[in-house]
């Protein structure tokens, strides 16, 4: 996508008025008095935006004096409002061969033009001839210094190119209007995405809506608009569809129209969201005043713990001028966002960051940025969150990734391998095209698996809503919340690797589900397929408690017990009429009585967790069963694994 510099275009009423206005008659580098007038006519039809006249009489100067510099560089300024850079950039270049010393603001814009056409080694050259100047525009000059140290990154990229091969996604997603802003879920099997349709009738002349293709067969089927209440005949753009592809948010300016409800902004442009039960998406509703202001929020990305949220908000400055961060907010425990706050100024800088993106491993991080060192434009940058919480600093993702045009919008994933984006490259079906190639190893995040299933009522088979919970064993914090479809059951629950993970569902008036991940050594490339029953409280119903730990024929709790315990201590918390038995088992191997004592010294320790956190003894008791009670066979690793548990059964409910 072809952007360009906010700056240079800002200050170029400043810079005319401050080198050209001051040139009256009388100090013209021409002594032709008819083409110092058509130069005055220029300026007049230059100030009322009558930008192809001024050009002509520019044009009709320069035919009477060739030497005219001050009317080639007025000419300069007025094609790069007309955003004819090739033409301002001749026009520059013709100013500076009659007079290399004229003004130093020609020369920085002549290095400008040439780093945004991607001619570094001349562009270098500019910008250190500007530097030269005694006298030069301070502001001017800072950014010089800045461009030096892009152009010396971007000559050293190219030297040393990243692996990069982009295969186009095909006409089930490509058409010959333009696609972009890719969202996909953590399977991998669902793209949700942008296109920009004509609408002439309009004053933005076109219409952005959303349009969702599935991968089938390793190729992309053909995509299907959204349809109301989301698609509207507004604009929507910048979708980020949750991991499991229930929850959508987006971007929409200033809706006050009545669409199945309505959706009203509270400023420029707000963050929407719609969430999807069974086939049906709810009528969307604006995020709320914690997340939109006045400003401009955009470009949202909603992480795979399904409580984050990084979007792109306008920041205005004390100078009057504006630009773009990032920002991040939490869902709070009461079920609303917190305050949002910018990212460090490490990430964030007086410049443009555009394109957020989390990837499910909630560790890694991609934005575009023209304020870090780079190729030209917005440059995509990857930084990954330590153990500690913090941003590691930005890094480019290389050339020809990266080039003198501003890339931006871009998608990894799941399983880290392909990144995805949009372009208008020789080769697609027309404007901007989805592209995939693969990921280089030293810029992929941490890969990702995930479990899929549904959820039903182990009595009826019905299918039931159930809240899931992801923890992670080593400290007990949430991973991943998320929940079961209202209408089917169904669920996507994403599971970041290397760590090990206690999976917990749960619903009102049911025992909870108990499972284990340990995704030590799993490369992602196997997903996990559940279907799980939740059993209703009765008297004599059974839950296995996978997550409880011991050492080898020890009874203490081991540390990665506690998310378990934890879960446990809520569940008789909440279900106040409810008492249990802790149940201790093991396998065959070893003496039946150590085995007996082994079992009853570990369901105690079980017990004894629950009172010294609240719960009354009186509703709870124990027992060890030895290898009394096997549910798998004995004879093979597996099959022992399975019976040395703990488990509780209900024993009252009041």
């Amino acid at each position: 996508m072809k952007l360009f510099q906010a700056y240079f275009f800002v200050f170029l009423a400043f810079l005319f008025s401050c080198q050209v206005n001051i040139a009256q008659n009388n100090s013209l580098s021409t002594s032709d008095k008819k083409a110092a007038k058509l130069f005055d006519v220029a300026k007049v039809q230059y100030q009322n935006y009558e930008l192809s006249a001024a050009i002509s009489s520019l044009t009709s100067a320069l035919e009477r004096d060739p030497n005219f510099v001050e009317a080639y560089t007025l000419m300069g300024y007025i094609y790069v409002d007309m955003k004819q850079k090739e033409e301002a950039l001749s026009a520059f270049e013709s100013a500076l061969q009659i007079n290399p010393r004229f003004s130093s603001n020609t020369v920085f814009f002549v290095g400008q033009l040439l780093f945004e056409k991607g001619e570094y080694q001349k562009s270098e050259k500019a910008f250190q001839e500007f530097l030269k100047f005694p006298v030069a525009d301070p502001k001017l000059r800072a950014d010089a210094e800045l461009k030096l140290d892009d152009l010396s990154f971007a000559l050293e990229a190219i030297k040393n190119p990243v692996p990069f091969n982009p295969i186009n996604l095909g006409p089930g997603v490509n058409s010959s209007l333009p696609e972009y802003f890719p969202s996909i879920t953590v399977d991998g099997s669902t793209l949700l995405y942008t296109r920009q349709l004509p609408a002439p009738n309009t004053p933005a002349k076109y219409n952005e809506d959303f349009y969702v293709s599935k991968l089938e067969d390793a190729q992309w089927s053909k995509s299907l608009a959204l349809g109301l209440p989301i698609n509207t005949e507004n604009n929507e753009g910048a979708p980020s569809l949750s991991a499991d592809g229930k929850l959508l948010i987006f971007t929409a300016c200033e809706l006050y129209g009545d669409y199945g409800g309505g959706r009203k902004g509270l400023g420029s442009c707000d963050l929407f969201f719609s969430q999807r039960q069974g086939p049906k998406w709810s009528v969307p509703q604006n995020l709320g005043s914690e997340i939109n202001s006045r400003s401009w929020e955009t470009q949202p990305s909603f992480s795979a713990d399904g409580k984050t949220l990084y979007y792109i908000k306008r920041v205005k400055e004390k100078s009057g001028f504006s630009h773009s961060d990032i920002f991040v907010s939490e869902v709070g425990n009461d079920g609303y966002w917190k305050m949002p706050v910018a990212l460090p100024a490490h990430i964030n800088t007086k410049k443009n960051e555009e394109s957020v993106f989390i990837h499910p491993d909630g560790q890694t991080l991609y934005f575009s940025s023209d304020g870090h060192p780079g190729m030209g434009g917005l440059d995509i940058f990857i930084t990954k969150m330590n153990e500690k919480g913090e941003w590691s600093l930005p890094r480019n993702l290389g050339y020809p990734i990266n080039t003198h045009v501003s890339e931006n919008s871009i998608l990894i994933s799941p399983d880290a391998q392909k990144a995805y984006f949009a372009s208008d490259r020789e080769g697609g079906f027309g404007g901007l095209d989805l592209y995939e190639f693969e990921l280089p190893k030293v810029i992929q995040p941490n890969p990702v698996s995930y479990l899929v299933g549904t959820v039903v009522d182990a009595e009826t088979r019905k299918p039931i809503q159930s809240q899931f919970e992801l923890l992670n064993l080593e400290n007990s914090e949430t991973v991943i919340s998320a929940s079961s479809d209202a209408i089917d059951g169904s669920f996507l629950v994403a599971l970041p690797l290397s760590k090990d993970y206690a999976l917990n569902v749960s619903k009102p008036g049911y025992l909870f589900y108990s499972e284990n991940f340990t995704l030590q050594q799993n490369d992602g490339n196997e997903p996990y397929r559940k279907n799980i029953e939740l059993q209703k409280i009765k008297i004599g119903e059974r839950v296995v408690l996978k997550n409880i730990f011991y050492a080898t024929n020890e009874f203490d709790l081991l540390a990665n017990s506690k998310a378990e315990l934890t879960k446990l201590t809520e569940f008789m918390k909440d279900n106040s009429a409810v008492s249990i038995q802790i149940e201790g088992h093991t396998d065959n191997v070893g003496s039946g009585a150590l085995n007996k004592t082994l079992s009853e010294n570990r369901a105690q320790t079980v017990y004894d967790f629950l009172i010294q956190n609240g719960i009354d003894k009186e509703r709870l008791s124990f027992v060890g069963y030895g290898s009394e009670q096997p549910i798998a066979s004995n004879d093979n690793v597996k099959g022992r694994a399975k019976n040395r548990r703990t488990a509780f059964r209900v024993t009252q409910v009041n």
